[in-house]
């Protein structure tokens, strides 16, 4: 399977994605993560981080870069979970176009529901648990806003090619786990 996670800052994405891909023994691909652990001292580095301590989305053409040299790795033939990527109507299309490249495709796209006031408690409690430098008060807000404003949209392209499945996102960790797992079933099923 090959599942994007969709959803605003906080939703829990991280956290679903974790425990599914032990489930189903598929990669956790946490674009992220991965952009975050760019951040060294290279000049590709620093170019990172200026996207990501300001809350900005890093260019499509290195995300890009990024996510497909990771999705060629040997562990990805089985399918793997994409998490909140990609973020763009623009990285939408550029993955379409790689996976058909390849003979694949999305077999869903989650997209987790909060509410935003829940999402800031959740992204502020993180920050102090996690010392992430990119959850304060205003790189939180950029975030949402560039959220709301570019990936939004990204569900609008896959709800055209009906593969886009609600999960609510506000229940307890383990209800919204097994709702994610009941919607999975019953597309495999």
């Amino acid at each position: 399977m090959r599942i994007v996670f969709i959803g605003p800052p906080g939703a829990g994405k991280g956290t679903q994605c974790r425990r599914l891909s032990e489930d189903l023994e598929i990669p956790h691909i946490s674009t992220g993560d991965m952009l975050r652990a760019t951040r060294d001292g290279s000049a590709l580095g620093r170019l990172v981080a200026g996207y990501i301590d300001s809350g900005r989305l890093a260019p499509d053409y290195l995300v890009m870069r990024i996510v497909i040299k990771r999705l060629q790795e040997e562990d990805c033939d089985r399918g793997c979970l994409l998490d909140g990527f990609p973020r763009t109507v623009n990285q939408a299309q550029m993955l379409d176009d790689y996976l058909a490249e390849q003979s694949l495709r999305l077999s869903a796209v989650l997209n987790l529901q909060v509410q935003q006031e829940t999402l800031i408690e959740r992204l502020l409690k993180r920050a102090q648990i996690e010392h992430r430098v990119d959850d304060t008060d205003q790189t939180i807000a950029a975030r949402l806003r560039v959220f709301f404003n570019q990936t939004a949209p990204v569900l609008e392209h896959y709800r055209q090619q009906g593969i886009v499945r609600p999960i609510d996102g506000m229940q307890p960790p383990d209800e919204v786990y097994a709702e994610i797992r009941q919607t999975l079933d019953a597309i495999e099923g």
